[in-house]
C-alpha cells in the first residue's frame, strides 16, 4: 500500500510506521490520520509488534495549524469523532504490542498519540507538551483520559493548564512513559525492544493488553474473572508449552506466536 504522509516497513514480524511530514514536524492533517489508521489496521493483521515513530526532528507536532483554510472551517467535534477516534482505536485495539518511539517533539495531539501506545520509548532530547491551552483548547486525542492515569491528577492538571514542555527524562521519572534513553542509543534501543516483542508470546501479549486496558473499568471481582478467562486461553497455546519446557531445560524460549 502506497501512502503519501507515512511510510511503512515490515520484516520478521515487526511493522514500523513512520510519520513523514518533517517539514511541518509531522503535524497531523486529515490525510495523515486516514493513512495512519489504515496502516495500523493492516499491521495488526500481519505483524507481531508495531512501532510508530517520526521522521526528522519531531515525533508529531499535533494538529496541523498551518492550513488556514482547513482550520477556519474545522468542526473540532466532528474531526475528533470521525478522524482521531478511529486512529486512536486502531492503536488501543491492536492485538499486538504497539511501541511509540518518540524521537523528538511530541506536542498536543501528537503527545497523546504517543501516550495511546502500549509502550513509549523516548530519546533524551525529546519532550512532551499539552500545548492546547495556548490556542484556547483542552487536551484531546485521549489526553484527558491518559494524563491523570499515567501522571496522577496533580501533574496532569498542571500539564494541561500551563502547557509546559515536559522533558523525556522527567516524563519517565513521573511514570508518564516507559523509558528515556540517550539519543546516541535511541534507534538501536527501540529496535531491540521491538524485536524482543516481535519474537514473544503473541497471545499472552494480546491478553495482557485486554486485561490491563480494561482494569480501570472493572471492580476486583470482575478483573479476577477476566484474568482467569484470559489466562485459560494463554494456557492452551503452544507458546505456554514451549515456555515451560524452555524453563525446565534452562534455555531461552522460542515462541511461535500461537
Amino acid at each position: 500500500m502506497a501512502y503519501q504522509t507515512i511510510t511503512t516497513e515490515t520484516a520478521e514480524g515487526l511493522s514500523i510506521i513512520t510519520l513523514t511530514r518533517p517539514e511541518v514536524m509531522n503535524a497531523l492533517n486529515t490525510q495523515m490520520r486516514a493513512e495512519l489508521t489504515d496502516a495500523l489496521r493492516r499491521a495488526a493483521g500481519s505483524s507481531r509488534c508495531v512501532v510508530l515513530t517520526g521522521a526528522g526532528r519531531a515525533f508529531c507536532a499535533g494538529q496541523d495549524l498551518g492550513d488556514r483554510a482547513q482550520i477556519a472551517d474545522i468542526d473540532l467535534e466532528r474531526t475528533l469523532r470521525d478522524e482521531y477516534e478511529p486512529m486512536l482505536r486502531a492503536i488501543i485495539d491492536c492485538p499486538v504490542p504497539v511501541i511509540a518511539a518518540v524521537n523528538g517533539a511530541a506536542a498536543g495531539a501528537g503527545a497523546n498519540l504517543a501516550l495511546a501506545a502500549d509502550v513509549v520509548i523516548a530519546a533524551e532530547s525529546a519532550f512532551f507538551s499539552q500545548a492546547f491551552a495556548r490556542i484556547g483548547l483542552l487536551p484531546d486525542a485521549g489526553g484527558t483520559w491518559w494524563l491523570p492515569r499515567q501522571m496522577g491528577f496533580a501533574k496532569a492538571m498542571g500539564a494541561a493548564l500551563f502547557a509546559d514542555r515536559i522533558p523525556a527524562r522527567q516524563a519517565s521519572d513521573w511514570g508518564m512513559i516507559w523509558e528515556c534513553v540517550p539519543d546516541a542509543e535511541f534507534d538501536a534501543h527501540w529496535r531491540a525492544r521491538a524485536g524482543h516483542l516481535a519474537n514473544g508470546p503473541t497471545v499472552a501479549y494480546r491478553n495482557m493488553k485486554i486485561a490491563l486496558r480494561s482494569a480501570w473499568d472493572r471492580d476486583l471481582d470482575g478483573q479476577l474473572s477476566l484474568e482467569a478467562k484470559l489466562q485459560g486461553e494463554c494456557g492452551m497455546t503452544n507458546d505456554f508449552k514451549e515456555g515451560v519446557i524452555a524453563f525446565l531445560e534452562k534455555r531461552p524460549a522460542s515462541f511461535e506466536g500461537r
